[in-house]
């Protein structure tokens, strides 16, 4: 059993295999025992389960603050509300992506748990290439922190028009180079079907491209929150297990913010905040505080303060709308974000 206690990027391989056991538990619960059968999600079953997930997570950084005490624990907090935040930006460009395929809401629920688990394996890709370039070189982090300097300053004075799914080059290429089915095959993604000459051959479904798309979307996103976490930690183990708890709860919080992502538009402000202070307090800590750590509550605290603001200020600004309505001054999109 010794092998249990040998690091693996700097934390005991127990460590992993014990969230990779509850990754795997939870997603075993959620597609064979809550959803056997394809259905549509209602809001407020969409609540309980989301509810559900965050208690999940939040109650994973307790395991945290207990086995490796309270700075990797704020950390792990920090990551996982950053994370959460954007997450909301997704889900307006997963809605558009679904409406543009015509994917009926029975069948996003399974799309979704596909794409998030792509999304666990490509978030592991990009983070142990990110610790491997800052394990080499620190000054990385640098490069991290003026990005999301850049890219928080940007999303101020982001438009508002949404992405043209028609020009998406994954699309483009997927139909230049196979079959493409015109109508869905219920929730497969391929299927035999005639080509021109009428011979059988391997068919992509609509809700495969959807599919593609979405997991491409999603890469756009961790463009702006691996580096934010990196800029936190380097602790490989906090960085993964906070993005990936933030992902696993999406596809349950998204059939209640799709339905509501139009009250969010002012929370696309307080993201820009957060990304330009995460990218700041590299420089503030290395250049002002003469190396020292910024304090993990303080990231924690400002970070939760920010979002927080954002979120009641939107659900304040648009009080009385309704989904399909659009305030005077600005479009429904809560960001600039383009897959």
């Amino acid at each position: 059993m010794d092998f249990l206690f040998v690091e693996w990027l700097s934390t005991p391989a127990w460590f992993w295999l014990a969230f990779l056991a509850l990754v795997i538990a939870l997603t075993a619960f959620d597609l064979g025992v809550l959803h056997k059968e394809d259905r549509e999600i209602g809001i407020a079953e969409s609540l309980k389960l989301s509810i559900f997930y965050i208690s999940v997570a939040l109650l994973f950084g307790v395991w945290v603050w207990a086995v490796r005490g309270p700075g990797p624990a704020m950390q792990y907090f920090t990551g996982f509300f950053i994370e959460k935040a954007l997450s909301i930006d997704n889900v307006f460009v997963i809605s558009l992506i679904f409406t543009y395929f015509a994917i009926p809401a029975k069948y996003q629920y399974r799309a979704l748990l596909w794409g998030i688990l792509a999304v666990i394996v490509l978030r592991g890709l990009m983070i142990a290439g990110g610790a491997a370039l800052v394990a080499q070189a620190y000054w990385v982090l640098y490069l991290f922190a003026a990005f999301l300097l850049f890219t928080g300053v940007k999303m101020f004075f982001a438009g508002d028009a949404p992405p043209d799914l028609s020009k998406s080059v994954a699309v483009r290429f997927i139909t230049n180079h196979m079959p493409v089915a015109r109508e869905l095959h219920g929730q497969r993604f391929f299927v035999r079907a005639p080509d021109r000459t009428g011979k059988l051959v391997i068919t992509a479904t609509p809700l495969f491209l959807a599919l593609v798309v979405i997991n491409l979307a999603d890469l756009v996103f961790a463009v702006d929150s691996v580096p934010a976490i990196f800029t936190i930690t380097t602790d490989t183990f906090i960085i993964y297990t906070s993005n990936i708890m933030a992902i696993l709860g999406l596809r349950a919080l998204y059939f209640a913010l799709a339905a509501m992502v139009h009250r969010f538009h002012y929370l696309k402000y307080a993201l820009a905040a957060v990304l330009i202070f995460i990218g700041a307090k590299i420089f503030i800590a290395d250049f002002w505080l003469g190396g020292d750590k910024f304090p993990p509550v303080v990231s924690l605290g400002v970070t939760f303060a920010l979002i927080t603001a954002g979120v009641m200020y939107s659900i304040w600004k648009t009080r009385g709308e309704r989904g399909g309505q659009k305030p005077a001054d600005h479009a429904a999109k809560p960001s600039g974000h383009d897959p």
